[in-house]
């Protein structure tokens, strides 16, 4: 079974309505290009000037233009679409999850999580804490798409390899993502193929890639990697799509030559 996916690489701005068509026009060439499922990054509707921006944006679960149109577009377009992350009211004040969902092709939604690892980064002139307007999610994620067991993860989930360990088993791992210039310059890559070698798994990863209205900086180089670690196809730093087929059939022969999951003791 092989399946066509599709990353889409944003450089959001401070416009949800301007990200919203930005967004439609990158689907809609995915689709046109044969995609059958395609992920969005991180933040894609919206990368305010400040982290509180996001806060006025934040919809009540099930209701709201952001949910609205990534059914509706999945539906039109016959295409799973995973919807990087939005902004979702918490029980927090002045806190919202960030919350990544997956809409089937008749636009039904087949699965939702919420961030549980917040990022926190100081150094080199910058400074963020997630944990200051985001609430962390606190359940394990578990997905199935077109019979595929799917692992999710958001951006700084990369970093903790037990997260991942706790979803298994699974064939291809989606992770959505808003990595900064820095970080992202000496570990996106590296995570990335790390997480697609232990668990010999595909691993589809997006990213916001390029400067902002704020004057942040995001790495972009949004990936499809293979269960041996080889990236299949690559994005540089700008607005796009990385087109990519997983192969199941691969997934089961490199599991059969070596079978690394087998052989875990712990």
């Amino acid at each position: 079974m092989t399946i066509t996916v599709a990353a889409i690489q944003m450089v959001s701005t401070t416009d949800p309505e301007q990200n919203m068509a930005t967004a439609q026009r990158l689907l809609e060439q995915a689709a046109a290009q044969g995609a059958q499922w395609a992920l969005l990054p991180e933040y894609w509707p919206i990368m305010g000037r400040k982290d509180t921006d996001k806060v006025a944006f934040a919809e009540e679960f099930g209701a709201g233009a952001l949910q609205t149109f990534l059914s509706e577009t999945a539906k039109r377009l016959g295409m799973v679409i995973i919807g990087g992350t939005i902004p979702l009211q918490s029980e927090a004040d002045g806190k919202v999850l960030n919350t990544m969902l997956t809409y089937d092709r008749e636009g039904k939604l087949i699965g939702r999580y919420d961030k549980m690892h917040l990022f926190g980064f100081q150094g080199l002139g910058e400074s963020y804490q997630e944990s200051d307007t985001i609430l962390s999610g606190s359940d394990i994620p578990k997905l199935e798409i077109d019979g595929i067991s799917v692992a999710q993860g958001i951006c700084y989930d990369v970093r903790f390899p037990e997260f991942f360990r706790a979803q298994l088993p699974f064939d291809v791992l989606l992770l959505p993502a808003a990595f900064t210039h820095t970080t992202g310059q000496a570990h996106w890559e590296l995570l990335l193929r790390a997480r697609a070698v232990e668990n010999q798994c595909y691993v589809l990863a997006c990213g916001q890639g390029g400067t902002h209205e704020s004057g942040r900086k995001t790495w972009g180089q949004s990936m499809l990697i293979d269960p041996w670690g080889e990236i299949v196809n690559q994005l540089a730093n700008h607005e796009g799509i990385v087109m990519g087929d997983i192969d199941l059939q691969k997934v089961k022969s490199i599991r059969s030559k070596l079978p690394a999951l087998r052989h875990r003791c712990l």
